[in-house]
């Protein structure tokens, strides 16, 4: 019979690629790791990790069982978790994951009413990319996200729509573009530029608008940090795409005749596991912010 703790130290072997990782992730020794993931291969008559050198890697067996083992270890959690909802009290663990940047301009007010008003509530907060983070709930890791929502609606996760946030155009007050009146895309391609990462979805909303008026980006650089973009668009090293809330001394807000559309911030949850109470009560002070 294969029993959670097993699954449990399979699916950490798989996220971490490492014995020694998954042993320090569930606070167990190596050795028992081990002697866990050896059962469940014999349970199974499978190999489910394939050891080259220090390289741990899954079997096509590895790979079958991961989201299946995934499942019932949700299935398991949503079970205790509504169990222990039924008294109606707020508490227990809540694992959410944002951006760096939501943590730092939107999020600072709602967790510090939400940490007084729910003090038996454990707020475990993973700080990474909203992509990361979508995926993150998509596969049963977080119970929630708050993040930028993707462009283009996915139902494979419920979405709810927080804080509008709109995109703007901008440079250094002494960049050549700051001295332009009625600028266009096409003044702006003649230009280095520093934008998100490619596989965020701020930057997927830039391109879509320079490729629908067949235009190529001139990009100098690219981080996942917003700041970071901030500080070297501010000394001058390239015009930029942010959010409206970060425009300030630093840097200007270019005229550009092609208005970018807005993104959306707000909240992401599996629409296959039951909200526990501490989920419903964060939900709740998101809305009222």
């Amino acid at each position: 019979m294969i029993d959670t703790p097993t699954l449990t130290a399979f699916m950490a072997v798989a996220e971490t690629g490492s014995f020694s990782a998954a042993a320090e992730r569930l606070y167990i020794t190596q050795p028992a790791i081990s002697k866990r993931i050896a059962l469940l291969e014999q349970q199974l008559d499978a190999r489910l990790f394939d050891r080259v050198g220090r390289q741990i890697k899954l079997t096509e067996a590895g790979s079958a069982l991961l989201p299946r083992a995934r499942q019932v270890l949700m299935d398991v959690e949503d079970m205790a978790r509504a169990i222990h909802d039924l008294s109606g009290e707020v508490s227990g663990k809540l694992r959410i994951g944002t951006s760096h940047h939501i943590g730092l301009h939107r999020l600072p007010p709602v967790l510090r009413q939400f940490s007084r008003d729910y003090p038996k509530v454990t707020l475990d907060i993973h700080f990474i990319d909203s992509e990361e983070a979508w995926e993150g709930v998509l596969h049963g890791e977080l119970e929630m996200g708050v993040v930028t929502l993707p462009p283009q609606p996915d139902d494979r996760l419920h979405s709810e729509v927080i804080w509008q946030d709109p995109l703007v155009f901008m440079c250094a007050p002494e960049h050549p573009l700051a001295k332009q009146e009625n600028l266009t895309l096409e003044a702006l391609t003649g230009h280095s530029a520093i934008l998100p990462s490619p596989v965020t979805f701020t930057r997927g909303i830039v391109e879509r608008l320079f490729d629908e008026h067949n235009l190529k980006l001139d990009i100098a650089m690219s981080t996942n940090y917003l700041e970071t973009i901030h500080m070297m668009v501010s000394i001058g090293l390239g015009w930029s795409v942010l959010p409206a809330t970060m425009v300030d001394s630093g840097v200007v807000q270019l005229p550009v005749d092609a208005p970018l559309p807005e993104r959306q911030l707000g909240v992401v949850t599996h629409p296959a596991r039951s909200q526990s109470n501490a989920a419903q009560a964060f939900l709740r002070a998101l809305l009222q912010s």
